[in-house]
């Protein structure tokens, strides 16, 4: 079974930094991901039945106070079936990734298949023409004024890759702030 491991990403569609950058691609054929913003910390592409994943989960994200990131990065990149534009963070806590390679190296010997390295991003579209130039987009793509924010990520969802939620949490929040 195919499963991922993400922590959602409350952005809004109507973010005005994400506006602008739609109406820079207005031309372009790029479908735009709508109200579904997260990181996939796992993606596994074999989940062995055998195996109690949520417990796994459970052991790592039980008394995890939900992160902070500020997000700070707009950019594209290319895959085999086209180009990511996405969001990211210059920053990313040590807390954060650490807790993601713990979770992954418990997955691999737990016996999943996990093939890709983990690369903090949040999709917010996708294209798949490939006779547009990444070094273009990419060029097109750092005229977007984005002013650093903070989001806390408290929302984690364990779930079939287009399929229904098999282990959810809410991380809780730091109460200092």
């Amino acid at each position: 079974m195919r499963t991922y491991l993400e922590i959602k990403v409350p952005i809004k569609y109507d973010d005005p930094w994400f506006k602008e950058l739609r109406s820079l691609f207005a031309d372009i054929p790029v479908r735009w991901q709508k109200d579904y913003y997260h990181i996939t910390m796992a993606f596994v592409n074999n989940t062995p039945k055998s195996i109690d994943m949520c417990q796994i989960l459970k052991s790592h994200l039980t008394n995890v106070v939900a992160p902070e990131l500020t997000f700070d990065l707009l950019d594209v990149f290319s895959t085999s079936s086209g180009y990511i534009f996405h969001l990211s963070a210059s920053r990313v806590p040590e807390a954060f990734l650490t807790l993601t390679e713990s979770i992954r190296a418990d997955m691999i010997a737990a016996g999943c298949l996990i093939q890709s390295n983990f690369m903090l991003h949040v999709t917010l579209g996708r294209l798949r023409d490939f006779n547009i130039r990444l070094p273009k987009l990419k060029r097109m793509i750092k005229t977007i004024p984005l002013s650093p924010f903070t989001l806390t990520l408290a929302d984690v969802d364990y779930r079939e890759f287009r399929g229904s939620s098999i282990y959810e949490t809410q991380l809780p929040r730091n109460k200092a702030r």
